[in-house]
C-alpha cells in the first residue's frame, strides 16, 4: 500500500508527505531524519492519512493537498475525524 499523510509539527504547522510504510516513516521523521521541515518542529503527530494502491496515486493526491490552505487541510482532517 502506499499513503498520503498529514503531521502536525510541534508548532501546530502541518506537513504533507507520501510513503509506503507510514509508521516507518513516522518513526524517521520523529528521529529527526525525515523531511527538513519536520527535523526543526519536532516532535509531529500523525493527523491524517488515506491509502492508495499505486504510488502514483498517493503522489497526485499529496500534490493536490499540497495546494489546498491550511484551514482546508484543518477541514480535511476534521471530516476524516482524526484531530
Amino acid at each position: 500500500m502506499n499513503y498520503v499523510y498529514i503531521l502536525e509539527c510541534c508548532d501546530s504547522s502541518l506537513y504533507t508527505g507520501y510513503t509506503n510504510n507510514l509508521e516507518k516513516r513516522l518513526s524517521v521523521h520523529n528521529a529527526g531524519k525525515g523531511a527538513k521541515y519536520t527535523r526543526c518542529r519536532l516532535p509531529v503527530k500523525l493527523v491524517y492519512s488515506e491509502e492508495f494502491e499505486t504510488k502514483s496515486e498517493a503522489m497526485k493526491r499529496e500534490f493536490r493537498i499540497k495546494k489546498l490552505s491550511r484551514d482546508e487541510k484543518k477541514s480535511l482532517i476534521k471530516e476524516k475525524g482524526q484531530l
